[in-house]
């Protein structure tokens, strides 16, 4: 598998596959969400876009990045996250990297959403489908996010069917910025287990894809079976 490593500005045309990985923590909330019972997840371009879409739809679940807002019902973290009650219910997201990389490639022919919680799911998927060009969105801090970039590579090497650990890639997302701003309270709309939640291999046995429905990017879960994970209690 060739696999390539571009920060969202860096992606000067549509790939093939692309996979969207943001660990902390857009994916692994929205991977909580579904958990949770949420159907679908609509990622929204803006706040406002988010704000509307919800007006429109008075049953949806509106979710941000940082503090709670007007208008939003619930904030970008599993932590806080992992207790609701979505059964049935759609989520529409709006963040501040994660939600922008998922509608930055959303004309390539295949789009997957990642974290740790759903890696190994993710690489299956992309064993399966044989996928032999596969163009990973590191979305955090312009493409510099080492827990983003060491979850990429971490799929990229369960994909190619490496045998790939995972000690020292959660090592490096462990000890990288976003998780030291979450672990120290510089982030608000934050809960003090977001790291070890976001930190959690394989806590789901699915994957999360996104394909354009009626002019709206939706990321849906996708159930792969033979994937590690356990019950989303």
């Amino acid at each position: 598998m060739d696999a390539r490593f571009l920060g969202i500005a860096e992606l000067v045309e549509v790939p093939s596959v692309a996979v969207v990985v943001d660990v902390m923590r857009a994916y692994t909330v929205a991977a909580w969400a579904f958990a949770r019972g949420a159907e679908k997840i609509v990622l929204a371009a803006s706040p406002e876009e988010a704000l509307t879409l919800k007006s429109r739809h008075p049953g949806w679940v509106a979710l941000k990045d940082g503090p709670p807002a007007p208008g939003f019902d619930l904030v970008n973290s599993p932590g806080l996250l992992r207790s609701a009650d979505l059964g049935g219910r759609t989520v529409v997201q709006k963040t501040t990297a994660g939600t922008v990389g998922a509608l930055a490639v959303e004309d390539a022919s295949l789009v997957l959403c990642a974290g740790f919680v759903v890696a190994e799911a993710t690489a299956l998927v992309l064993r399966a489908r044989e996928c032999a060009d596969v163009t990973f969105v590191v979305t955090g801090e312009d493409g510099q996010a080492d827990e983003d970039l060491a979850c990429a590579q971490y799929i990229a090497g369960r994909a190619a069917g490496a045998g790939t650990g995972a000690t020292e890639f959660l090592r490096r997302a462990g000890e990288s910025r976003a998780a030291h701003e979450l672990a120290s309270g510089v982030r608000q709309g934050a809960h003090p287990d977001d790291v070890a939640l976001c930190l959690e291999l394989d806590r789901f046995p699915f994957a999360m894809v996104a394909t354009p429905e009626d002019s709206l990017m939706v990321l849906r879960p996708y159930a792969v079976p033979s994937a590690a994970g356990t019950n989303s209690n």
